[in-house]
């Protein structure tokens, strides 16, 4: 896990957005400048005016690379810093570079009372940073992670890196890191005796990869394969990983490495939730669908034959890493059924990302990290503001009432995102019926679901009775009613009680 550099023009509130970044990913923070200025004596000022740029700058190369062998930090670099190559190479090379970029006219008024500390700026502060953008506009529009900070808060800003980056430290149900990046990352975390858990689909393509790299870093990391499928999510498959625990010598300072999908993720999690009371478990989703949603919020259980997920605990991983590359090998009908959970998050609070999904499958298979981080991002930012579901998390139940019933009911012939997707849309004409929502709603919903090719409406042979028997067991009921959540717009959904379950399913 390398350095994250925030790198811009002077005014662009690197030093600011960098504290509030470092405070929200739990990282440490260093000024570059003020490093150099420590290590020098004296201030920037007086390096420029006493030895000149170029000894300046010869010590800003020495500072950064001083950098190598410190603890993973966010490091908020002077406005030039890069332009020398071997600079660049070395920040490219060692760590993620995120330009910042502002206006001139916001430049100017963050700096109209502060220029003349900075030598390169005396005199008249409008023509020299002028100067100074014209000269390096090519330089700055060369690196790839671009974010415009003008008109936002450093909150917002740094949110918005956190997204670019596909970086997040949750906290508000147990200290925990997400990350998009690749398995390799895996053997920086520090471990003790890990064990690998994954499916016997997953384990011909990836459980190989895994150990090898674990074994490079000194590790001898045993190996559980349990069953594929939501059918074997169950208490005999918990019992069975609790036994390959217990046979493979696991204490309470081991760790539980779960690779694969929602399914797996979920088992895993929670026999390591139960295990000696408890030991650590690091989740590696394998599939679109436990990426953007189910390895997210520290949900673990299994289920019993009278529905889903009705055994569990919260118990959060210390780490989620999710690799897009692991994407490559999942059959198609995977990664469409994942889409429909994307689209979800972009229902709930990203037009953007609903946007986005409505491009076809063609595009998402080609931009399947831009997806990843998107959606992600919408679910953390939930779950981190309600993560027991006192209040709006209950938003990511879009689609999930109707959809668990009609996933049930098919006896999971359903892929979960497919019963999700006819969820989300007899959901959406409840939310009509009832006079929340416009037709209009509907119909970009429906389109943007066929557009990715997932279905939209209950079978016609699936009896209603049961679907209806199936959404009175789920476990967002309460005495009276079931609160659903129905989306009004993109970009929003309100909670509401419902009685009459029949009205929800009965839309064609």
């Amino acid at each position: 896990m390398t350095h994250i550099y925030l790198y811009g023009p002077p005014g662009t509130g690197k030093s600011t957005l960098g504290k509030e970044l470092a405070d929200d990913l739990k990282l440490p923070f260093i000024d570059l400048d003020r490093v150099i200025e420590t290590n020098a004596g004296i201030s920037i000022s007086q390096i420029m005016e006493q030895q000149g740029e170029s000894v300046f700058r010869d010590l800003e190369s020495s500072a950064l690379k001083n950098l190598l062998n410190k603890k993973q930090s966010i490091v908020a670099l002077g406005g030039g810093a890069l332009l020398r190559e071997e600079n660049r190479v070395f920040a490219e090379s060692n760590g993620q570079v995120i330009l910042l970029m502002a206006d001139l006219s916001t430049l100017l008024e963050r700096l109209r009372n502060v220029f003349d500390t900075r030598p390169l700026l005396s005199g008249d502060l409008h023509e020299k940073l002028s100067s100074l953008l014209a000269n390096r506009i090519e330089h700055y529009n060369s690196f790839p992670f671009l974010i415009h900070v003008d008109g936002k808060a450093a909150e917002q800003n740094a949110h918005q890196i956190q997204v670019a980056l596909g970086r997040y430290h949750l906290s508000a149900m147990g200290e925990y890191d997400v990350m998009v990046g690749r398995v390799s990352d895996l053997i920086e975390l520090p471990m003790q005796n890990p064990i690998l858990v994954t499916d016997e689909n997953v384990a011909k393509f990836h459980a190989e990869s895994v150990v090898a790299s674990l074994r490079s870093a000194g590790f001898e990391p045993k190996v559980v394969t349990v069953p594929a499928g939501e059918s074997y999510k169950n208490l005999e498959t918990i019992s069975a990983l609790w036994k390959s625990f217990l046979q493979n010598g696991l204490d309470r300072k081991s760790i539980v490495i779960a690779l694969g999908g929602g399914v797996l993720g979920d088992m895993a999690g929670f026999a390591a939730s139960t295990y000696m009371r408890g030991i650590a478990w690091v989740g590696v989703p394998t599939t679109l669908l436990s990426m953007v949603d189910s390895s997210l919020g520290g949900k673990t259980g299994f289920d019993l034959p009278e529905g889903k997920n009705l055994i569990g605990a919260f118990y959060p991983p210390k780490l989620v890493l999710a690799d897009p590359q692991l994407l490559i090998t999942l059959p198609e009908a995977e990664l469409i059924s994942g889409m429909a959970e994307v689209v979800k998050h972009g229902i709930i609070s990203d037009p953007k990302l609903f946007s986005l999904c409505g491009r076809g499958l063609d595009w998402v298979k080609n931009n399947l990290e831009e997806v990843v981080k998107r959606a992600m991002a919408v679910k953390i930012k939930v779950i981190e503001e309600d993560p027991y579901e006192k209040g709006f998390r209950a938003a990511l139940n879009l689609g999930h009432t109707v959809g668990h019933a009609v996933e049930l009911v098919s006896k999971f012939k359903l892929r979960h995102g497919e019963a999700i997707a006819i969820g989300m849309v007899a959901e959406a004409k409840y939310s009509v019926q009832i006079g929340l929502a416009s037709v209009g709603l509907v119909d970009a919903i429906t389109e943007s679901l066929s557009a990715l090719g997932l279905p939209i409406r209950i079978p016609e042979n699936m009896p209603r009775e049961e679907i209806i028997r199936a959404m009175r067991v789920d476990k967002k009921k309460n005495a009276k009613a079931i609160r659903f959540a129905l989306p009004v717009e993109i970009g929003k959904v309100e909670l509401v009680d419902v009685t009459d379950l029949e009205l929800v399913i009965s839309n064609k």
